[in-house]
């Protein structure tokens, strides 16, 4: 066996997470103290480590975690970034593509791949995990805009006077009341203005509670895309895991049909000697029918598995993925149980979110409660104007445009805007803030108790495979050599074709058990991987076959013929006298 420490995976590509420098990043809540994180320290907790509360105190989250976890990417190997060469020809389509023709859906290719080729085709492929990166960035963006909030204004204004030109005519009507204007004057006037203005808040109480939810809106992100990584992953390794099971369901249901098709040889030929009864012959055919169901529900979940493991992929749409490599058990899992769960709570980033919800709520109440309080800010207004032409020139004299005027202003002040009665408002959105952090925390411990009842399961369901594998491979061997035995005896004319068919039904329904087991087994590894995020594990090595492929019999390799698909009307095989085979 092979030993994988924790941690030891290959790291595909390098990834940081950086915060946006500003004011901010070291900012606190006005109310709570944040106690740093292991995370943050850039060391994972270890699974073995005792607490250092007494033996009948258990430390805290916050205590082990800090109040505001920090997230920790070093604790997973980063995602792959590009695909190796040999997989570039199945990069994912654009996500806008749509086809339109029965042609460009039509598989053209099978593709086979193994379990790591697989998870990296995910990992660059898939476009969940790929929605949930542009998540990270949405956040670090409103984080960054939150920033701002640090930093003064500055606004330009031209008030449509940027340039604009003027025109005007007046005139007096004359006091015998007719319209005789008198005194006509004419203007003209072409002239810019602008005004710049700078506001700068000095006092803001609700600018460090609202930047501090939002960097911990973007550390969730970045957990969410961890945790988006982790189950993909796992997705990936399951999807696999069932497209191996479906090949060796098909792989039985052949063997099982080639079978019956040697037994049912055997009937026809005694039949024919006078050896043995048309219902041996009837048994054998039965027992044909029944393996060629077998066979055809096989290769349905064949197609299936291997068209969901495509879209997992987000392959292009004319291949489909078959799988490389044979099930066969993978690896034994090395940490206890106890191990186990302590890993699973200090690395499972679904803890750290939920704390992280306490911390948004603490400072969503803060923000509520700073509405309320003054706010103090520095305001100056920058005015330029200037403009050249002349205004009430009588008519018929000429404008003088080398005429201007300028002016300059500068205001500089300060500005107090304080909320002295809001009717409760913010009182009250205050509470629903600190009731949300205390529903969070409710929520903390029934997280808690499902995480560590999610690895018990998976822990204790693999025991079971393990005992199932050891089982069902005995069971194997055996109903091998009670099959052999079996059509020996049959030849021999001492027992009958039901002894034939019971150990060849034994058999096939043994392999598929093995199968079964085998795949449930490797399963549940990657279940533990994914909920402990511990790799840990003892890698089996893989068997060693001979250059030379074994000799078969060849009375036992008959080529199964394709069976036609008729429509579903006509698929009915009628009895005697045309009697349903649901007629009694």
């Amino acid at each position: 066996m092979v030993f994988l420490p924790l941690g030891a995976r290959p790291s595909l590509a390098q990834s940081t997470s950086v915060l946006p420098s500003g004011p901010d990043t070291t900012a606190q809540k006005p109310t709570t103290t944040a106690e740093p994180s292991s995370k943050a320290a850039g060391t994972a907790p270890s699974p073995a480590q005792p607490s250092t509360a007494g033996s009948g105190a258990l430390p805290t989250a916050t205590e082990l975690k800090g109040e505001r976890p920090l997230s920790d990417p070093s604790v997973l190997a980063p995602a792959a970034r590009q695909l190796p060469e040999a997989l570039q020809p199945l990069v994912a389509p654009p996500p806008l593509a749509l086809p339109d023709l029965p042609s460009q859906v039509r598989i053209q290719q099978l593709r086979p791949l193994g379990l790591q080729e697989v998870e990296t085709l995910a990992e660059v492929n898939n476009p969940n995990l790929k929605a949930v990166a542009s998540q990270v960035e949405q956040a670090q963006s409103n984080l960054r805009a939150q920033i701002s909030a640090w930093y003064p204004t500055i606004n330009l204004t031209t008030q449509n006077n940027f340039p604009s030109l003027r025109n005007n005519y007046s005139f007096q009507n004359s006091a015998t009341g007719l319209f005789a204007p008198t005194g006509a004057t004419i203007g003209a006037r072409i002239g810019a203005s602008m005004n710049i203005g700078i506001n700068w808040d000095l006092i803001n109480p609700q600018r460090v509670p609202q930047i501090s939810a939002a960097r911990d809106s973007f550390e969730k992100a970045q957990n969410q895309y961890l945790i988006a990584l982790r189950d993909l992953r796992l997705q990936a390794a399951q999807a696999y895991f069932d497209l191996q099971l479906s090949d060796e369901g098909v792989r039985i249901g052949q063997e099982s049909v080639r079978a019956s098709l040697v037994s049912l040889k055997d009937a026809r030929a005694r039949f024919q000697a006078g050896v043995s009864t048309k219902l041996d012959v009837l048994q054998a055919e039965t027992q044909l029918a029944r393996d060629q169901q077998l066979l055809t529900n096989q290769l349905s979940s064949q197609s299936i598995a291997r068209r969901s493991l495509a879209a997992l992929l987000d392959l292009p749409q004319d291949i489909t993925p078959t799988a490389k490599e044979p099930a066969r058990v993978l690896a034994t899992w090395i940490p206890s149980l106890q191990e186990s769960i302590v890993a699973a709570f200090a690395f499972r980033e679904e803890l750290d979110q939920v704390l992280l919800d306490i911390s948004i709520a603490n400072s969503n109440a803060n923000a509520s409660l700073g509405a309320t309080q003054p706010f103090l800010s520095i305001v100056n207004n920058f005015g330029w104007d200037r403009s050249n032409g002349q205004t009430n020139v009588p008519e018929g004299q000429s404008i003088n445009f080398d005429n201007f005027s300028y002016s300059i202003d500068n205001a500089i002040g300060l500005n107090l805007r304080w909320t002295l009665f809001d009717g409760g408002r913010a009182a009250a959105e205050f509470r629903q803030q600190k009731q949300a952090a205390e529903q969070n925390r409710f929520n903390f411990a029934s997280r808690r108790d499902a995480i560590r009842f999610e690895v018990e399961t998976s822990f204790y369901q693999l025991l079971q495979n393990n005992r199932d594998i050891t089982t069902t491979s005995r069971e194997v061997i055996s109903s091998r050599e009670a099959l052999r035995l079996a059509r020996l005896r049959f030849q021999a004319g001492v027992t009958t074709q039901r002894e034939v068919v019971d150990s060849q039904r034994d058999l096939t329904q043994a392999e598929v058990r093995y199968a079964t087991a085998v795949t449930d087994y490797n399963k549940r590894l990657a279940e533990l991987r994914r909920r402990t995020g511990l790799d840990q594990v003892a890698f089996c090595k893989p068997p060693a076959l001979k250059a030379v492929k074994p000799a078969v019999d060849p009375a036992t390799q008959i080529p199964i013929d394709p069976q036609p698909l008729q429509p579903a009307c006509q698929a009915e095989v009628r009895g005697p006298g045309g009697a349903s085979p649901l007629s009694p």
